[in-house]
């Protein structure tokens, strides 16, 4: 085990468990997608805003015909010419939902949905947030072409929902994010689903059949863990034109290429020779050494999250925006919002989204909660999930996306758009009254995990390195398997030294047995080594030799620092300390510890990196406090 100071490490490193539900921080590519979309609901309001006021404007002339400029693509006798609006909604738009798809399979492959127990409740809410929308849509629009306009109200934006979510939702709602984020995978996949499907144009089969072979090939590529970016982006390049001249729109076919794209947590192995690699360089800084450390630390990373963290900025702060900005623009003038408000297929638009919504995923939440189907994440009250079912009335981009492929008529576009913007304003004013409602009435002021360790420290009972009485202290959930938290233990060393005799470092177990089957074992051997007066040697070992935990090694291990290896044996077999370790199972899950390693600033939770330098400055602010 290394003695050095443990590289600054990210917010994703981190083991989370496939199956238990330990409730603690997010995942780092979660924050950021969260973080990502949120953020770009700036851009996207300020972009529709523009929209209007230049279609409202005495250049409104030049609105329209920059969006219907033609900009076509030539190879000798073929040619593809779109506007630019096309080239934004079937193009750029295709790109969007990619990514879109690979953030469903990175969640659902080591993400917040490897755990299928979560998911029941809000694929159930998904599911009446889009049928009792359509229903409402279709007993309240007239007939003929404006009932197929159906499409419209079944989509949430989520960028806008998070968007809102900050500045009207509870204080500190991160788990009711991860409850409408799910919510909304489910929306997505339905809302493109019925877009290639049912809004799409007479069908090629040979066309189709091109595009099927692209994404057989995208998926071997994936299964092979093929690192190049260069290979999946000749494949979805012609899986795009293969759609799009199959009449199939062409953001099926990237939510589909999407969720081929493989996703898994890096390999010890190819971690360590990342590592090894970025050593070799230090010693030896040639332009062939760096070339052959980039691509060792490429393919140490899955091409889900290599493509995610290089496109998901410009989908969320360019593609999307200019989608807003060439979509939104309705003329209001010339009585075309009075006739608007008058059209029974605006009021469809907005009954659909605000109403159907609400009552569609609070009914599917709430009754499945008292079928027993599921429970709410911990933190999340029933009050907030109607806040956040008022919140995804706000259908903006696919609803938009959808308005302009249902109706052939103008007329029809601009009511249905009118509706989708209004129903946007009414959606935030709804879901405000109904998280302050949820907070006087019900008490449901944040919807966050816990942040305060729980059960507090106790001297006589928890394991700790350092003077009892420091006043200085950092606690870590730990697993003696994750490599996470080996690697964390030079960080921890780094600061003992820092802080010398001002600083007890305490540890508690949080084995996950699901992702490192012999981490019980370990935390089981760990406490009998506190009985005999030897945890902490034995804490050292056992990080030395994290590939080898079986019963024989630990038994190996207690030899060697002199425990009695007689009395390990019989602790190990009749489990007489598993009831310790459960109960630091406990305290993880009360304290919002889910993965490891998982720190304790005094008896606050630490939330991001954990470097040695990020933990020292708060222990600082600690000390200060």
């Amino acid at each position: 085990m290394a003695t050095t100071t443990a590289p600054p490490a990210a917010a994703g490193d981190q083991t989370t468990p496939k199956k238990r539900q330990l409730l603690g921080q997010l995942g780092g590519p979660l924050r950021h997608f969260i973080t990502t979309e949120a953020g770009s609901a700036g851009l996207l309001l300020i972009a529709t805003i523009v929209a209007l006021v230049w279609a409202n404007s005495p250049l409104s002339d030049s609105y329209e015909s920059l969006w219907h400029t033609s900009l076509a693509i030539s190879l000798g006798s073929w040619d593809l010419d779109l506007d630019l609006r096309h080239w934004l909604d079937e193009g750029l738009m295709a790109l969007f939902f990619f990514v879109i798809g690979m953030e469903v399979r990175r969640e659902w492959s080591i993400g917040e949905l490897r755990d299928r127990s979560r998911v029941t409740i809000p694929v159930i809410a998904g599911i009446g947030g889009m049928i009792v929308p359509a229903l409402l849509f279709l007993l309240i629009a007239p007939g003929g072409e404006a009932g197929g306009g159906w499409g419209i109200v079944i989509a949430t934006d989520t960028a806008f929902l998070l968007g809102a979510m900050a500045i009207v939702g509870p204080a500190c709602p991160t788990q009711l994010r991860v409850f409408l984020l799910t919510l909304s995978i489910v929306d997505d996949i339905v809302a493109i689903s019925v877009i290639g499907i049912v809004y799409s144009d007479s069908i090629d089969l040979v066309a189709l059949a091109v595009a099927a072979g692209c994404l057989v090939g995208i998926a071997l590529l994936s299964e092979l863990r093929v690192w190049r970016g260069s290979a999946y982006a000749v494949l979805g390049l012609g899986l795009w034109l293969a759609t799009l001249i199959s009449g199939v729109h062409p953001t099926l076919a990237g939510m589909a290429a999407g969720l081929l794209i493989t996703a898994y947590t890096p390999s010890r192995e190819r971690v360590e020779e990342a590592a090894s690699r970025a050593r070799a360089f230090r010693q030896s800084p040639l332009a062939s050494v760096a070339r052959d450390t980039g691509r060792s630390v490429a393919r140490s990373i899955s091409p889900n999250e290599r493509l995610q963290e290089l496109l998901h900025p410009w989908t969320g702060f360019v593609i999307v925006p200019l989608f807003a900005l060439a979509n939104a623009g309705v003329d209001l003038r010339g009585g075309a919002l009075s006739d608007a408000l008058s059209s029974p297929l605006t009021w469809a638009v907005v009954v659909g989204l605000v109403g159907g919504k609400m009552l569609g995923i609070s009914a599917g939440a709430l009754g499945a909660i008292a079928a027993r189907l599921g429970k709410l994440p911990q933190g999340v009250g029933k009050g907030q999930v109607v806040g956040g079912a008022a919140l995804s009335g706000i259908g903006f981009t696919v609803s938009l996306l959808i308005a302009g492929l249902a109706f052939d008529s103008p007329q029809l576009q601009d009511e249905a758009k009118i509706g989708v913007l209004l129903a946007a304003v009414l959606a935030v004013a709804v879901g405000w009254i109904a998280f302050k409602a949820a907070a006087v009435l019900r008490g449901e002021v944040s919807a966050g995990l816990p942040t305060i360790l729980d059960p507090p420290l106790d001297v006589t009972r928890d394991h700790v390195r350092g003077p009892l009485d420091a006043p200085l202290t950092l606690v870590e959930f730990a697993d003696f398997e994750c490599p996470f938290c080996g690697r964390a233990t030079g960080m921890v060393r780094e600061l003992r030294r820092r802080f010398g005799d001002d600083l007890r470092y305490v540890i508690r177990h949080l084995p996950l047995i699901d992702v490192h089957p012999h981490a019980e074992l370990a935390a089981q051997a760990m406490e009998e080594a506190g009985a005999q007066g030897r945890f902490w040697e034995l804490h050292d070992k056992l990080f030395d030799h994290q590939n080898e935990l079986e019963f024989e090694d630990l038994l190996g291990y207690a030899g060697k620092i002199g425990i009695d290896v007689e009395e390990m044996a019989r602790a190990l077999s009749d489990g007489r300390h598993l009831g310790r370790v459960q109960e630091d199972v406990i305290s993880a899950e009360l304290s919002g510890a889910r993965g490891t390693p998982t720190f304790f600033v005094g008896d606050r939770r630490h939330v991001g990196a954990y470097d040695a330098d990020t933990l020292a400055a708060e222990i600082e602010a600690c000390r200060g406090s």
